[in-house]
């Protein structure tokens, strides 16, 4: 079987993310691995949290603590939640790490040596008010390209294009709203990017086409304007430190490196982190390293990261000149909005990921985020929408299919499973139907469509249905005891596959559905498409629970209630 490398973006480590977040990068990045290694493939799902840069500074500042202490705080408040929401990473670390600090600086000093880093004197944004330099970040104005009024110096986040802060018009002071600045002269590292150009797009070129739209079209674009040197320097107390041995002078100021140089190469630092916690078993180079032909890399984001991911961050791997390992895939989301208006951070807009928790269990949250992922176009998350997905696919096609199948059969043949007699030509056209779809959902979760595959997976529950529906042992059982207890045999089999397959998108759900039967031995990670024609994983005789209600329906009564602790308007 193949090794696959996942990544997820990192989230930054200022604050609990939303929902957006969550369904824009680790999410799916986090049911694509388990659906990976339910198929027997070798898989690293990597993730950190991104702890440099002044937001971290300034939220530190402002509680008072040192921002280490700030940082590692937050780190475990955001890993607490990304618990809670069952995100099977293999290892979840810290850019502050001191690997990330050794890696980055190997970079730096290889990029040094190859031509690729050079030393400038630049005139940066002071403000006088704020007393210090403000990274670009801190810059805010109106974006020249789109007219954006909160577009900050480094990015515009509406019209996603990169900025400097002399770019934008009339700009002010992110911390202290301060029109009053001024422009002195500082030194800082830039990568020559433009002489990195034509290496980037042959190397884009040869991966665009097996690429989504979305990510290949934005590469597309950064490419044809042009790749322009960029400052990997900031003014800042807290990040990677420029290295004293190859640049002394920066080093004596203190100069650390741009958060966007070092957070990718934290997928690196992680790496290794999680292989120094078991160095004698584990091999992060095996990974990263010379490793073209052995492991697939996937990364997950969502577009407003697909041009360092896609552009910044290759060029760097290339110019260091050593064999790192480059993305094959990334998947690349668009934005999930809040009634039409975008989830915010900052503006605190939208439900938040410990908010949901509290709310609901995250079983709701991973299957109606998934099956509504903003693949092709942005999605929106309403009240209505997520009320009306639980209630029919989780409480009613699902729940209630595993409900009553289990309470009738234990009222009427016991706590075992019941035998009947042969199976005929309705669990025949079964068979065939739950091994047409399963082989669409592989298919879908193969090319990491997933909502797509929800739709399929969603097929798979609604084909039990119909199946009750259709023999309904309810009135069978007046008439032919034998054959109503081959219809309920025949459906908890289709509980232990559902178990089974759902457990990517809903895997505490999928765990209680398997523990409702007592096998001697559940040692299944997969089924394949002749365990699903012939559905007899489970024989009979074998005990079982009712297990507790899987999906509760959301009331009128929740609706209103979430509207109005949300929002539930247009924004």
């Amino acid at each position: 079987m193949a090794r696959h490398l996942i990544t997820s973006a990192l989230p930054y480590i200022n604050g609990i993310k939303h929902l957006g977040n969550m369904v824009g990068s680790m999410l799916p990045a986090d049911v694509y691995s388990r659906y990976l290694r339910q198929r027997g493939h070798e898989v690293l799902y990597i993730c950190a949290t991104d702890e440099h840069g002044t937001p971290a500074e300034l939220a530190a500042k402002e509680q008072g603590i040192p921002v280490a202490e700030f940082c590692a705080q937050a780190h475990d408040a955001q890993k607490a939640v990304y618990d809670g929401f069952a995100l099977a990473f293999d290892y979840f670390g810290r850019s502050s790490s001191q690997q990330n600090v050794e890696i980055t600086q190997h970079f730096a000093r290889r990029l040094n040596e190859n031509g690729f880093i050079e030393e400038r004197a630049i005139r940066q944004v002071y403000s006088p008010t704020d007393g210090r330099f403000l990274p670009d970040r801190y810059v805010e104005g109106t974006c020249p390209h789109c007219g954006y009024d909160k577009a900050r110096g480094d990015q515009c986040e509406n019209c996603t294009r990169v900025l400097d802060p002399t770019d934008l018009i009339n700009p002010r002071s992110a911390i202290s709203g301060s029109t009053d600045l001024e422009v002195r002269e500082t030194k800082h590292l830039f990568l020559l990017q433009s002489k990195l150009q034509h290496e980037v797009e042959a190397w884009v070129a040869a991966h665009e086409d097996d690429w989504p739209q979305l990510a290949s079209s934005i590469a597309r674009k950064w490419l044809n304007e042009g790749l322009h040197d960029r400052a990997i320097t900031r003014d800042l107390d807290w990040g990677v430190p420029v290295p004293a041995d190859t640049w002394p002078e920066l080093a004596a100021e203190g100069k650390v490196f741009y958060v966007w140089f070092d957070a990718p190469i934290e997928y690196i630092g992680a790496t290794k982190e999680w292989a120094d916690l078991d160095p004698e078993n584990r091999d992060w180079k095996s990974w990263w390293y010379d490793v073209d032909t052995d492991v697939r890399y996937t990364e997950f984001m969502a577009k407003d990261n697909v041009p360092f991911h896609t552009v910044m961050f290759p060029a760097t791997e290339l110019g260091v000149r050593e064999p790192w390992k480059k993305v094959d895939y990334v998947k690349a989301f668009n934005w999930l909005t809040y009634y039409g208006g975008k989830f915010s951070t900052s503006q605190k807009r939208g439900v938040f990921t410990d908010q949901a928790l509290d709310i609901l269990p995250a079983d709701y949250w991973r299957y109606f985020l998934i099956a509504n992922a903003p693949e092709s176009d942005d999605s929106s998350f309403t009240w209505e929408h997520f009320t009306a997905t639980v209630n029919k696919d989780l409480a009613d096609t699902l729940g209630n299919f595993v409900n009553r199948v289990l309470s009738f059969s234990k009222k009427r043949f016991g706590e075992e499973v019941p035998a009947g007699g042969e199976p005929g030509a309705a669990e025949a056209k079964l068979g065939e139907e739950i091994a047409r779809l399963l082989a669409e959902y592989e298919q879908q979760m193969e090319a990491l469509q997933f909502r797509k595959a929800a739709a399929a997976l969603r097929a798979l529950w609604s084909a039990g249905n119909s199946y009750l529906e259709e023999k309904a042992p309810w009135l069978e059982i007046k008439t032919d005891k034998d054959g109503a207890a081959l219809t309920l045999r025949t459906a908890m089999n289709l509980i232990h596959l559902y178990a089974v397959v759902s457990e990517p998108f809903i895997p505490a759900t999928s765990a209680a559905m398997r523990q409702a039967f007592a096998l001697p031995s559940d040692t299944a990670t997969w089924i394949s498409a002749d365990e699903a024609r012939t559905l007899t994983a489970l024989t009979p005789g074998i005990p079982f629970t009712v297990p507790p209600v899987l999906f509760a329906k959301l009331t009128d009564e929740d609706l209103e209630n979430y509207k109005e602790r949300f929002g539930g308007d247009s924004v």
